[in-house]
């Protein structure tokens, strides 16, 4: 039996399961599964891998950047971004990857206009690093916003973001808001300064539309949540733990 999963901390919202599912009906596997791993801590990483013979796993809020430690080899483009979402097991090696910025940059590049060349990013976690990241490889300008700035080199706060809000017509939330137990919350404090030009982005997919994909597109903005880079992420993890292309 193959052995899939996810770990985080708190993961009921999580619809990586059904995906997976589905992609081995497909497939017509029978011999594999995907499950959800809550964790307290990734101090015990390799010993829970090994023990139970997991042969590969998405990583998701809030071990994304803490994981790596607990790695024996990075993927140098995860190692710029600072975050791993999908780590292969290799014997008793654990190497991290991250799919997050390419299946970002994937769902992201068919929604650009010519004005989407500066992008204010929401959130300095894990995935705001692989937004940004993304963002830099299509050749847009992104700055992190931040409630704690003074903790995140470069990150601006939220009132200087809405003085930006008219020339960073790109905006992405990259934060929990929206989700889980913030659900109904918008993490853009500012709806009035959206406008017909802007694109906005939410990297949360459950629920949708969240509260600012709703805001958004009542000015009249583009809107994207995250269900298809979910869905573009979970792909390229699959062919990272097949080492094969999707059948």
């Amino acid at each position: 039996m193959k052995k899939y999963g996810l770990i985080g901390k708190s993961l009921t919202h999580s619809w990586s399961p059904k995906w997976f599912a589905e992609k081995f009906a497909h497939l017509g596997i029978t011999n594999a599964e995907y499950r959800l791993y809550e964790m307290d801590s990734v101090a015990n990483l390799r010993q829970w891998a090994i023990e139970n013979q997991i042969d590969g796993f998405n990583v998701t809020i809030p071990y994304k950047e803490s994981v790596m430690e607990f790695l024996d080899v990075v993927d140098p483009s995860a190692r710029t971004i600072g975050a791993v979402n999908c780590v292969v097991r290799e014997g008793t090696c654990l190497v991290g990857h991250n799919t997050d910025a390419p299946a970002f940059a994937q769902t992201l590049a068919p929604l650009l206009r010519p004005w989407h060349t500066q992008a204010l990013v929401l959130g300095t976690g894990g995935a705001a690093k692989a937004v940004t990241y993304a963002l830099g490889t299509l050749g847009i300008e992104a700055t992190l916003v931040s409630r704690t700035p003074q903790s995140h080199p470069g990150a601006i706060t939220y009132s200087q973001a809405s003085q930006r809000s008219s020339t960073h017509l790109l905006i992405v939330n990259a934060t929990p808001v929206g989700m889980s137990r913030l659900a109904g919350l918008s993490p853009w404090p500012y709806p009035h300064m959206l406008t017909p030009r802007h694109l906005c982005y939410d990297l949360v997919y459950n629920p949708s539309p969240t509260a600012f994909l709703i805001q958004a597109a009542q000015a009249g903005a583009t809107v994207c949540d995250g269900l298809a880079m979910l869905h573009t992420q979970a792909e390229l993890s699959w062919q990272l733990w097949t080492a094969s292309s999707p059948q």
